[in-house]
């Protein structure tokens, strides 16, 4: 079912995570009328096979520009989460002209030349272990953190073992290569953040959002409280604001 006003949605998951994190929000954008897309990123679910140490940022930028270009998308609402702020941004440089919209989902959001280093810090230590270890191109998922921390914010027993059905290591370069952000034509792009609060587990590293967009209108940022994986605990409060975006 399509509506004279139906949007088209990428969802683009984080690291370590898969397409299939999107599974409780897809239906509910669909069954809204819009048309959705959320497939994985080159090393993570079905393509996790084809992970590899040359597999970076610009490796994910190009899975979705690739997205974009093969099904004709124009007009799209594009939203990320966590690391895939680094990717939506690159994106929207690449092909303004397809994006309607960046939502940016408890996201990185990196000015050009930054890498995920640069936004997050503390992604240096996961770096570091990689490096002491046999495979120091590879970075395992994140581990659970004591109660209540959960797993990415996670905390029921039965979402967090679907969870861990889906996550798979990262490589390192996807945290090393600088995002590209030079093409003016990205600035007229509306911009949505949604923030997760609440949770004490901990998410991206969080920069003041200005009160003015780069196009010169008012900042839409919104507030949900959730843990920060919060398609897997807030999906119906999500895809609420998902709906108000743009």
């Amino acid at each position: 079912m399509t509506t004279p006003h139906a949007k088209t949605y990428v969802l683009v998951h984080g690291a370590w995570h898969s397409g299939r994190a999107w599974d409780r929000v897809v239906p509910l954008l669909t069954l809204a009328g819009h048309r959705v897309f959320a497939s994985s990123l080159t090393g993570h679910g079905e393509k996790e096979h084809l992970l590899g140490p040359d597999v970076g940022l610009d490796t994910h930028v190009a899975d979705v520009v690739a997205v974009l270009v093969e099904d004709d998308l124009t007009d799209v609402t594009l939203v990320g989460h966590s690391y895939a702020g680094m990717v939506i941004s690159a994106v929207a440089n690449q092909v303004p002209d397809r994006i309607a919209g960046l939502v940016y989902v408890d996201a990185m959001v990196p000015a050009d030349g930054e890498t995920v280093l640069d936004v997050m810090p503390l992604t240096q230590h996961l770096i570091d272990a990689a490096a002491a270890s046999d495979a120091p191109w590879r970075i395992p998922p994140m581990p659970e953190g004591p109660a209540p921390m959960g797993l990415f914010g996670v905390t029921d027993p039965a979402d967090m073992a679907w969870l861990r059905t889906m996550l798979s290591d990262e490589s390192v370069r996807c945290f090393q290569q600088p995002v590209r952000l030079d093409n003016p034509a990205m600035d007229t792009i509306p911009r949505t953040h949604i923030h997760c609060v609440g949770s004490t587990a901990p998410g991206v590293t969080r920069r003041p959002v200005p009160p003015v967009q780069p196009n010169g209108t008012p900042s839409q940022v919104w507030e949900l409280r959730s843990g920060h994986d919060c398609m897997v605990t807030a999906p119906e409060e999500l895809t609420e604001l998902l709906l108000k975006s743009g």
